[in-house]
């Protein structure tokens, strides 16, 4: 904490562009430290300030339905998630998801299939994560509707339908996100 140097404390002037620039670096500044120790960078008051909040008001934006006002907060949680090149990757594939279900509600399927496309990338080989199949259903479907190449997805889901597990009785996408709670 030791390079970090906040400006001294002012009564007047707080607000000229100098004294702002000044405490705008120095936030910046004490911000990378705290992000630079683990145990602080995974802790969930850190995760809450910066994007769980966030995450947790979109997906009751999204239970309600209201998914043009969902999709906003949930794609600014986003950014802030590749910035902080956050690690938690169930909060990243949990915001692809969602993001995924809110463009496919609100009809922008392009927009639904990339976050779908990401989410799986996300998940990558996890072959008993409860969200594959759910979402190899929807990339499969979306990739359909924007005449976009589905093999690989499909290809996916029969070798997990070969490996015994019931690909048809699943919860949509938008159910698991619907009951799941964020923690």
């Amino acid at each position: 904490m030791g390079n970090v140097v906040f400006p001294k404390k002012i009564i007047r002037r707080n607000f000229t562009h100098e004294t702002i620039a000044k405490r705008s670096r120095a936030f910046e500044q004490y911000l990378q430290h705290i992000h630079s120790i683990a145990d602080i960078r995974r802790s969930k008051v850190f995760l809450e300030f910066f994007y769980l909040r966030d995450l947790k008001a979109g997906q009751g934006l999204l239970r309600g339905g209201m998914c043009e006002d969902a999709v906003e907060t949930l794609v600014n949680a986003f950014h802030l998630q590749q910035k902080l090149c956050s690690l938690n990757t169930e909060h990243l594939l949990f915001t692809q998801t969602s993001i995924s279900v809110c463009y496919q509600e609100l009809d922008r399927l392009e927009e639904a299939q990339e976050y779908c496309e990401q989410a799986l990338q996300t998940i990558n080989s996890q072959e008993n994560h409860p969200l594959l199949v759910p979402l190899l259903h929807s990339n499969i479907r979306l990739s359909w509707k924007i005449a976009k190449d589905k093999r690989e997805s499909e290809a996916k889901l029969q070798q997990i339908q070969e490996a015994g597990i019931d690909v048809l009785n699943q919860p949509s996408l938008k159910e698991h996100l619907i009951k799941d709670f964020l923690e």
